[in-house]
């Protein structure tokens, strides 16, 4: 075999990637390569348009095996992930029946978000009929009811004979009303959680520290935060009760990572594998008994940030290529969000399929049969080691700063991640940040308004959502990516007036059929009507129709070139009847400002704040 592969590559002579990248700029035509193919991440490093052996020569990254130290290829030595479905429990026995139907469905993994106090008695109602040494359970409840949760939890599992069988978690956050609120968690952190490591003590399955880092995500984080700041709250908890005398080893085998999933397929890929081989360096700091208390324990939940409410069926796209990253990372769960999240209660339709976007991964695609296999990939191995280093960074900082908590209080994180938000609102504004269905190529005709069920309540700590307190610090804004195009949409839909842009399009064939597809697919992004056309002979006829379909806006579509002759004479004809708009920045654009043309739709458009110009003149 050996013989045959020596002659196979002799056929081809070695190209060095000076010759490649000759190559490459010729096809350019002059271009500067930096420029034309050299990507600049928001994660702060460059991404280059090919990768060879040479660039992981170096990485330390591919001499391990998939669940050896530092982790990085996996925990494990296979690939196969707990199904999770989330569950809102009011009533218990009603729960335990959506249980029950699920786990015959697929489902491995129990996600319990309890909305009521849940006693001894509670917890056998919920979890009657369920294996609990077969199925992963999960809890998620107020923090100050994690400790008797805990307790009663952990007599059930006695009483089931499941102290060695049991995997699961409960979600003890009491970081998350700072996040939400900004608020301080009014109890004594440190002594709930080592009373909750003493209770979990005696069912080694059981975490119950949480790392919410999801939270993070839903809320705008770049991937580096997300991830620099999980290290950082997982160290809290290492130093914390290490601090209070408890065993190193227990500690880190009672953390759960709880991480979300944006739609960056390769750099999520990255962030997972990078995640593992930090945290084993963290706790390797920390001397446990065994390396096997290095090992990241992590779920994973796709994205809310980018979720939509028009075109919501995009949304599957989105869910299901988060999902393969996170599978093909080697993560010990996954939660995929139902695509209609965003504006009602999911159905057994929604809940179904995003049972079955998993299902198809492991079914059909058999992701769950191969341990890392981006393993040894020039490009996923150099974004593991471009996204560790700057979430390291961030680590860093975080640390030197006091810590997680500390930083919590400051305000410091809450206030880096809406400003990584409000950045990414902008790119989602100027069309940088693609969000297909709303702010690119949107359905034109639908109607959302009618669909949407509006939520209200507090949360289990009894505070409002969205409370102003005076003495809070910066909160978490949680604004999806889309809502601000949402609202501008909506206010459309409520106006009762629909209006018209009709597309004036004249001269150059190829240009005014591109730019009216991008007019169109501009104002439909607020909800307008879209006349089009095949082209007119001349401007006075497209001025003439544009007025017999009673147009609100009409957009001139043509050449630079030609723009000099018909823009002022099509502005002069349609004598102020509609709002005219030329379509691209040409060359005479100053021209034809002095005449009184004001409006220019391009590339370079804050398509966001035109809309709501125009919004705030037409429906009046």
């Amino acid at each position: 075999m050996a013989d045959n592969k020596e002659k196979l590559f002799d056929q081809f002579p070695p190209i060095s990637t000076e010759e490649w990248r000759a190559k490459v700029e010729v096809d350019l035509k002059g271009a500067d390569f930096n420029k034309k193919l050299v990507w600049r991440t928001n994660e702060g490093f460059n991404v280059q348009p090919m990768y060879r052996a040479e660039d992981i020569k170096d990485l330390k990254t591919t001499d391990s095996l998939p669940g050896e130290y530092p982790f990085v290829r996996g925990t494990k030595t296979d690939n196969d992930w707990y199904v999770r479905q989330e569950i809102e429990v009011s009533c218990p026995k009603e729960a335990n029946e959506k249980a029950l139907e699920i786990l015959g469905k697929g489902v491995t993994s129990l996600g319990f978000t309890l909305k009521e106090d849940l006693d001894a008695e509670g917890i056998k109602t919920l979890l009657s009929g369920i294996d609990v040494a077969k199925v992963e359970i999960n809890f998620n409840c107020c923090p100050n009811k994690a400790l008797q949760l805990a307790t009663d939890l952990v007599a059930y599992i006695k009483a089931a004979n499941a102290t060695d069988t049991f995997k699961g978690a409960i979600g003890f956050d009491p970081f998350r009303r700072l996040l939400k609120h900004g608020k301080d968690f009014p109890k004594d952190i440190k002594e709930i959680a080592v009373a909750l490591v003493e209770v979990a003590a005696d069912v080694k399955g059981l975490r119950v520290l949480a790392v919410n880092s999801d939270k993070l995500c839903n809320a705008g984080a770049y991937i580096y935060q997300e991830l620099g700041y999980a290290l950082s709250w997982g160290n809290e908890w290492m130093s914390m009760l290490t601090d209070a005398g408890v065993d190193s080893t227990e500690v880190a085998k009672n953390i759960k990572f709880n991480m979300g999933i944006s739609s960056n397929y390769f750099m999520e890929i990255a962030k997972f594998r990078a995640a593992r081989m930090l945290w084993a360096q963290i706790v390797k700091q920390y001397e446990p008994k065994c390396d096997c208390a290095c090992k990241m324990n992590v779920h994973a939940t796709t994205s809310e940030f980018n979720q939509t409410i028009f075109d919501a069926h995009v949304n599957l796209l989105r869910s299901q290529t988060e999902s393969m990253s996170a599978a093909l990372a080697g993560v010990d769960s996954i939660t995929v969000t139902p695509f209609d999240k965003q504006f009602k209660t999911p159905d057994d339709f929604s809940e179904r399929i995003a049972r079955n976007q998993q299902l198809l991964l492991k079914e059909e695609s058999h992701l769950d049969k191969i341990v890392d296999p981006a393993g040894g990939s020039y490009y996923v191995e150099t974004l593991t080691m471009s996204i560790a280093n700057e979430a390291w960074k961030l680590f860093l900082e975080v640390e030197e700063k006091g810590g997680f908590y500390a930083a919590l209080k400051a305000g410091q994180v809450q206030a880096a991640v809406n400003e990584s938000s409000d950045k990414r609102h902008t790119d989602v504004a100027r069309r940088k940040e693609s969000l297909l269905g709303t702010n690119q190529f949107p359905n034109f005709n639908e109607i959302a308004k009618d669909k949407i069920e509006c939520e209200g309540g507090k949360c289990c700590c009894g505070h409002n959502s969205g409370a102003e307190e005076s003495d809070a610090v910066e909160a978490l804004k949680n604004t999806r990516a889309a809502s601000e195009f949402e609202a501008l949409r909506l206010e459309t839909e409520r106006s009762g007036k629909r209006p018209k842009v009709f597309m004036l399009t004249i001269g150059n064939l190829a240009m005014r059929l591109a730019r009216s597809q991008f007019s169109a697919n501009f104002f439909a992004c607020a909800g307008y009507q879209i006349i089009d056309n095949l082209g007119f002979e001349t401007v006075q006829q497209g001025i003439d129709a544009a007025v017999e379909k009673q147009a609100d806006v009409v957009v001139l579509c043509s050449s630079d070139d030609e723009y000099a002759t018909f823009a002022p004479e099509a502005y002069k004809a349609l004598a102020r009847r509609a709002e005219f708009v030329v379509a691209g920045a040409p060359a005479c654009s100053d021209d034809l400002k002095a005449i009184g043309i004001t409006e220019f739709v391009n590339v370079r458009s804050n398509v966001l704040e035109t809309l709501k110009a125009f919004n705030a003149k037409l429906l009046k």
